[in-house]
């Protein structure tokens, strides 16, 4: 394909996150989304009134020659079918996240786009969040020493969005919803198995599926990654809180306001009397001295494009022969193996030990 080659994209699925990527590609000069099917007919003519070519039926969007790439955004349980079809229809396809929601159903996938040669990637987009980002850089340039937990919480107060998000054969749930895209950034940052698994999970307002789960995932490399999401929180934890041998890291919340507090001086000479604090009588629990630590500010890294652009991005490249997929389906894999486990341990009360 030519390096200038103008991609037309088939949209299937055209409620909000579709056309969150509609508007994004307007920043794309290589993107033209050409056309949708949804079985709506308020989306369809949400569309056409937006300049796009509606198709009477998906197979008539993948029967047209000029589509090359296939955006699935449709629910969940329907991202297998609606992919292999496409595939086989010779599109590439950009799917969203969760990719399916077992690993047999990618496994079916996969094999696909091998015996195809068709490109097929997921929408893991928070990839390039700037909170994430910021937390990440900070690890790798060893401003903590060596990190030993990762805490990431996603909380809000106002439920879980009505329809298909609340029906668990749908795919609904907090875990195929955001716990999909922590899970992905933990394993994205490191190249580390997962060898255990915990979780309970919560159907506080939603009996059919999760609205608020605790998640404990350890890693081979001696990190221990806590992840919480939550629909019921009043009052919010913060977005990131790490721990290393030398410092912590707190990040409050999506502007990456934050800092670091980082020990230069151990403070390990200890007197025979017992100090008094707050905390009562205690030598572990006294306060730190204001200059045995460096406070270091964390804010938004200001390089990094934090929207589905870099998705398409890679997309593109990996169109044109540039570069390997970056976001590989091979990944996604292991993002719902844990998923999978996780499950597993919610309902059997007990850790899983695996092999991911």
């Amino acid at each position: 394909m030519g390096v200038n080659k103008i991609y037309n994209v088939g949209i299937i699925g055209f409620g909000g996150m579709a056309s969150n990527h509609f508007k994004q590609s307007k920043e794309l000069d290589r993107i033209n989304m050409k056309g949708v099917f949804d079985i709506n007919p308020e989306r369809m003519e949400f569309a056409k009134a937006n300049g796009m070519v509606t198709y009477e039926s998906r197979e008539a969007l993948l029967n047209d020659p000029d589509i090359d790439i296939v955006l699935i955004a449709t629910p969940n349980d329907v991202h297998r079918e609606i992919a292999i079809e496409a595939l086989r229809a010779g599109k590439n396809v950009l799917c969203e996240k969760p990719v399916t929601i077992e690993s047999w159903e990618l496994e079916e996938i996969m094999k696909v786009a091998a015996e195809t040669g068709k490109v097929f990637t997921v929408d893991q987009n928070r990839r390039v969040n700037k909170d994430f980002v910021a937390m990440r850089r900070a690890v790798e340039q060893g401003l903590l020493g060596d990190v030993y937990v990762i805490e990431s919480r996603v909380e809000g107060s106002r439920g879980v969005p009505a329809g298909w998000r609340i029906d668990k054969k749908q795919g609904g749930g907090m875990m195929l919803d955001w716990g999909v895209h922590l899970i992905d950034q933990i394993m994205y940052m490191y190249d580390a198995k997962v060898t255990n698994v915990f979780c309970k999970m919560y159907s506080i307002n939603y009996p059919d599926v999760d609205d608020n789960f605790r998640l404990t995932m350890t890693l081979d490399n001696g990190v221990t990654a806590h992840i919480e999401v939550s629909t019921n929180n009043f009052i919010k934890h913060p977005r990131w809180y790490v721990l290393g041998k030398d410092g912590t890291l707190q990040i409050d919340d999506w502007d990456c306001e934050g800092k670091i507090i980082r020990c230069k001086d151990r403070e390990d000479t200890w007197s025979a009397e017992i100090p008094k604090s707050k905390a009562g009588p205690s030598k572990t629990m006294a306060p730190r001295s204001d200059d045995s630590v460096d406070i270091i500010p964390i804010s938004a890294p200001e390089d990094v494009v934090d929207n589905l652009n870099p998705t398409y991005w890679q997309l593109i490249d990996t169109l044109d022969g540039k570069c390997e997929l970056k976001i590989k389906p091979e990944q996604a894999m292991r993002v719902i193996k844990v998923m999978e486990a996780a499950f597993q341990s919610s309902e059997t009360g007990e850790a899983i030990k695996t092999d991911i």
